[in-house]
């Protein structure tokens, strides 16, 4: 016996509304391990996306099933998840007054006046473009240079790329470190953002490391330090000015960026960007995420060789927070109040010592993101960062 197309219909319906609620559920819900991550680090960043869908849900919930129970039942899956999507959008506004706050109170109230118009005129013209999250960030032409070795340790070939805007000249550099919990990860990550920046007037290196646990600490700041070297030898090859310089990096590679700006005999750096890094290794080993999807404390074994209890001087010397004392780059430091890896709480320790140590220091929460949430270029919380980031940027290397 056959089922009637209209009650197959409506089951259809009912099914597609609880699966608009079970995606959009990850913008609140915490990821138990690695798997679902993905969910929850991509959901508030199509926020937008789901909405739609939850809204489509709801109209053929409401104007197509005929049975009752089950029409109530999708209707209240789809509003759920309406009501969860529009948390975030919501938020935008009074998330992008905060984090122009918070720029202003660490870079001071004229900040934007020091950048040169020809900088800014490139820029985004809205922390948040919601047609940018259906149509993705325009991305200009640039020249992209692939597999260049910049040194080869213990016989193992180091490369990165380089992103140069399209017109021959000389900009200033911005060398990107990739994240992966200093065991994974390639120079052409974030190839998108890379892309973008070389167009606002930069040269962009983005760097390899050796990775964990085979090559444990500090042979990736060895390697770091190794690059910057390079570049700064090999500067006039690629268009890029050694003396205007900013290191950018994504979790483990923010914590390198941050470590290698910050040594004493660090090559003049004019900034650091940290994108969700860890900052204490010590305290992040102690007090793991709750809960803890990438197993904070097997991780940081693999990269410093062994437990806090083992290593506590290199669980100290690991951590880019008892490095402040002496004067250091200005440091902006973005983090997502739900991340689960990297908690916010740490970036925020790391601002206030900045500060109280009398060195220059933003820090920037979004109440929504989850770690790595610049994954999704023209997602809600990118939107947000390369706005502030490019401004950042543009004031630490062309200030006037």
């Amino acid at each position: 016996m056959f089922l009637k197309p209209k009650i197959v219909f409506s089951w259809l319906v009912l099914l597609l509304s609880f699966a608009s609620l079970f995606l959009s559920s990850w913008i609140l819900l915490p990821a138990p391990n690695m798997f679902l991550l993905t969910l929850a680090v991509g959901a508030p960043e199509v926020s937008p996306w789901l909405l739609l869908l939850n809204f489509f849900s709801l109209s053929l919930a409401f104007f197509y099933i005929r049975r009752r129970k089950l029409q109530r039942l999708a209707c209240i899956f789809s509003l759920i998840g309406l009501l969860i999507c529009a948390w975030v959008l919501v938020n935008i506004p009074q998330t992008q007054m905060q984090m122009a706050k918070a720029m202003k109170q660490g870079l001071g109230a004229n900040y934007l006046e020091q950048i040169p118009a020809q900088v800014t005129v490139k820029m985004q013209r809205h922390p948040f473009d919601l047609v940018n999250s259906f149509r993705g960030i325009a991305l200009a032409k640039t020249r992209h240079q692939k597999d260049i070795v910049f040194a080869s340790p213990a016989g193992v070939p180091l490369k990165m790329e380089v992103y140069q805007p399209s017109e021959v000249g000389k900009y200033p550099a911005v060398v990107v470190i990739y994240g992966g919990a200093w065991q994974y990860g390639n120079p052409h990550a974030n190839s998108e953002f890379n892309q973008y920046i070389a167009h606002q007037g930069y040269t962009v290196f983005a760097i390899a490391y050796r990775h964990a646990p085979k090559y444990r600490f500090p042979v990736q700041l060895d390697d770091v330090r190794t690059a910057l070297n390079f570049i700064r030898k090999h500067a006039a090859e690629y268009e890029a000015d050694p003396e205007r310089m900013v290191l950018l990096g994504r979790s483990a590679g923010a914590h390198l960026a941050m470590l290698a700006a910050y040594q004493p005999d660090a090559p003049p750096i004019r900034g650091v960007v940290s994108y969700y890094g860890p900052v204490n290794l010590t305290e992040g080993y102690k007090t793991p995420p709750n809960p803890d999807p990438i197993n904070t404390r097997a991780v940081l074994k693999a990269f410093l060789g062994g437990s806090l209890e083992e290593l506590p001087n290199q669980y100290e010397i690991a951590s880019p927070i008892n490095y402040l004392t002496h004067p250091l780059p200005p440091t902006l430091l973005i983090y997502g109040s739900r991340d689960h890896l990297v908690e916010a709480r740490f970036g925020r320790q790391m601002y206030e010592r900045l500060h109280n140590s009398g060195n220059t220091a933003v820090f920037l929460e979004i109440p929504w993101a989850e770690h790595a949430f610049d994954a999704v270029f023209n997602g809600v919380s990118n939107q947000l960062a390369l706005y502030y980031t490019e401004r950042f940027l543009a004031w630490a290397l062309f200030k006037q």
